[in-house]
């Protein structure tokens, strides 16, 4: 125990914070968010916005006082006006609306849900049925399967296989949403092979590579932890996958606040050990928000739990580069 004549300890000094690494912003939120940033500045406000640009409440309320307009559906944005497609894609019907409303489009898909996109363009043109694994109403869903819709099914969870039927058993492959429980994405991928042994899988994985590194640290961090707190909006499908991770990893209790002060004390009660993470859309600020709520109530000492670095990035959607590298030029001749 060391000097026994040292102050006593604080009857805190068991409590203690894993903070997961990574976490918080993926690429592709990172470029999503910027680009909304850089089109206000570039084209001034209004900026419409198709759905949420990521799915997280701040970062939503945030652009929208910054002079974003987000709207559910094309048709809501006023002809000639200029519309950003969300992170999590588009159907090419959306693309169609928007130049039928003579709408100047930017589109923030994230690079690797439009690599889903083209597998199923491909798969589709070769003639197979796609089992796309995913979310019923999910904005990325609802945009991969609208790019061949007479081709994909969709299959909700392991409990959905059953129901699944082909036209040919030889001509099958499976895509899935980026943003699963890689877990139970497999299990649902090996009741597909039980019922359709020649199933082909994706020529790489579907489930992005934040989505991964985020479940493998919370999986490190949850078998310790008595109360793991997930930051994160409801609506985020890879923020309610970190509460089913943390739990299924052997954490005693789990939750997903949008904000500090949505923690309950309650949670606290024999608690020892709390791990933090946050989803792939939210900020760090709100992080910090929930590490100082802890560090009031005792819980002072944060140790970092690392399962990945991440290094990944991706340039701003080429409409925005185009028009940032022109008015570059147009300065640059000026001077």
């Amino acid at each position: 125990m060391g000097d026994m004549t040292a102050t006593p300890a604080s009857p805190s000094s068991d409590k203690r914070v894993l903070l997961a690494a990574p976490r918080g912003y993926c690429a592709g939120v990172d470029r999503a968010v910027i680009a909304v940033e850089k089109a206000l500045e570039q084209y001034g406000s209004p900026i419409y916005v198709r759905h949420e640009i990521v799915h997280n409440k701040y970062v939503v309320q945030t652009l929208e006082k910054k002079g974003a307009i987000f709207v559910d559906e094309t048709a809501e944005v006023p002809e000639g006006s200029i519309v950003m497609f969300s992170a999590h894609g588009v159907a090419p019907t959306v693309h169609q609306e928007a130049a039928e409303r003579k709408l100047a489009t930017i589109d923030a898909t994230c690079p690797l849900v439009t690599k889903v996109h083209k597998e199923a363009v491909r798969f589709a043109n070769e003639d197979f049925d796609i089992l796309l694994i995913g979310h019923e109403g999910h904005e990325e869903v609802i945009g991969t399967s609208g790019e061949a819709p007479d081709h994909i099914t969709l299959v909700d969870g392991p409990e959905d296989v059953e129901n699944v039927t082909v036209r040919d058993e030889s001509k099958v492959v499976w895509l899935s949403q980026t943003t699963l429980s890689v877990d139970e994405t497999m299990e649902t991928v090996d009741k597909l092979k039980e019922k359709f042994p020649k199933l082909i899988s994706p020529p790489s994985d579907d489930i992005c590579y934040a989505t991964q590194n985020r479940q493998t640290a919370v999986k490190q961090m949850g078998a310790e932890a008595d109360l793991v707190i997930v930051v994160g909006s409801k609506n985020s499908s890879n923020s309610v996958r970190l509460v089913e991770v943390a739990l299924g990893a052997g954490a005693k209790d789990a939750h997903l606040v949008d904000f500090a002060d949505e923690i309950d004390e309650a949670w606290l009660e024999g608690v020892s050990t709390v791990g933090v993470t946050s989803g792939a859309s939210v900020p760090e600020v709100l992080v910090e928000g929930v590490l100082e709520w802890l560090a009031g109530h005792g819980f002072e000492d944060v140790e970092i739990v690392k399962a990945a670095e991440e290094s990944i990035t991706f340039s701003l959607p080429k409409e925005l580069r185009r028009d940032l590298r022109a008015e570059a030029a147009a300065l640059h001749k000026k001077q």
